[in-house]
């Protein structure tokens, strides 16, 4: 049962902290879609991807004291910074995740910010499509975040080079 969860921390824990639920949720989509064995299910939603499963599994590792969620007041919302606790940190030594990789990936995109991930997973998100219907998703689905061709053109390379390092 814990098997996932394990998953989740070790991702958490290689990224030091993961700051934003919007970034922890893009950041998984991202992972299982280039072969990380996640195993979350995913529905298109207004920020992209998102996983209902994904959010109770982080409310259950809070809940066990094996993961801390600091609430944080950014101007007119709130803000959720993730970090492993002693106890999480404890719990995976005992029940080691094999995910080669990981730690590079999640590092690199943890560097990204929340916008350009929401991107790349929507690109990701619909990959049975071509890049032109994906555009234009895209273009119709995120016309709020007015994202232009090549922002496109760096998600899919930014996606390619993600690929790479799980080679």
């Amino acid at each position: 049962m814990l098997k996932d969860h394990a998953k989740l921390m070790q991702a958490i824990l290689v990224s030091g902290e993961i700051t934003g639920r919007k970034k922890l949720q893009k950041m998984i989509f991202i992972a299982k879609k280039i072969e990380f064995p996640f195993h979350e299910r995913f529905q298109f939603h207004f920020y992209g991807p998102y996983s209902e499963e994904l959010t109770t599994r982080v409310e259950e590792l809070c809940n066990m004291g094996f993961l801390n969620e600091v609430k944080e007041k950014k101007g007119g919302y709130f803000q959720y910074r993730y970090t492993l606790t002693d106890s999480g940190k404890e719990f995976l030594s005992l029940n080691e995740v094999e995910m080669p990789s990981l730690a590079d990936c999640f590092s690199d995109m943890n560097e990204q910010n929340a916008r350009f991930l929401e991107l790349v997973s929507t690109v990701l998100y619909f990959d049975n499509l071509s890049k032109d219907e994906v555009t234009n998703k895209v273009f119709t689905l995120k016309s709020s975040q007015r994202y232009t061709e090549a922002e496109i053109d760096e998600a899919y390379q930014y996606i390619k080079t993600l690929r790479e390092k799980t080679q």
